[in-house]
């Protein structure tokens, strides 16, 4: 099955996912995307053969619009995710300022600002569209993530290699999925 397809069925047949994108297209914000950990976990669990985990730690919600660039719109907005599932840690931000916490030229999109993110299989993110698709951004493709690859972005080969390499170290992912493999740059 191809890499989209795989991990469209794999997010639509997640009871805890799926629901949560819903909930995620209720705010309706331009250019909004769930990723990092919320996707990049489900494969890997899917991989080594595990139910589904509930999502842990922040969801990430990203979206982009420069006239909302204020933080107190994010918080705004996480406080109604709170309000629609209380349950969930929310974590919104408008990628239209996340540049200047980067020290970078300002992006584009949301999914321009996913190629600034350290991990190609990090920088993967989703959304539920008015049809009740899947809709899938990868600015790196899905190769790494479906196959269990940790590998620095382009940005984080050797400029950033060390903010990459702690990452790697604190969160220790290959004593929660074992199957990964390290790879040191560029595809």
């Amino acid at each position: 099955m191809k890499a989209t397809a795989r991990l469209r069925t794999l997010l639509r047949s997640d009871a805890r996912r799926w629901p949560l994108l819903g909930v995620v297209r209720a705010l309706d914000l331009p250019d909004c995307w769930v990723g990092a950990g919320f996707v990049r976990n489900a494969v890997w669990d899917h991989f080594h053969h595990r139910p589904p985990s509930a999502p842990a730690g922040d969801v990430d919600v990203i979206w982009f619009d420069p006239g909302q660039a204020d933080p107190a719109a994010d918080k705004a907005q996480e406080a109604r995710l709170r309000r629609m599932e209380p349950a969930i840690r929310w974590s919104v931000k408008n990628q239209a300022r996340m540049h200047l916490r980067n020290g970078d030229a300002p992006y584009g999109s949301a999914v321009d600002a996913m190629r600034h993110w350290p991990e190609t299989a990090t920088a993967v993110a989703v959304r539920r569209n008015d049809r009740d698709e899947c809709e899938i951004a990868a600015p790196f493709g899905l190769e790494d993530l479906m196959g269990l690859i940790l590998r620095p972005t382009p940005l984080f080969v050797h400029d950033r290699r060390s903010l990459y390499q702690e990452r790697l170290r604190a969160k220790a992912w290959t004593s929660s999925w074992p199957l990964l493999r390290e790879a040191d740059g560029p595809r």
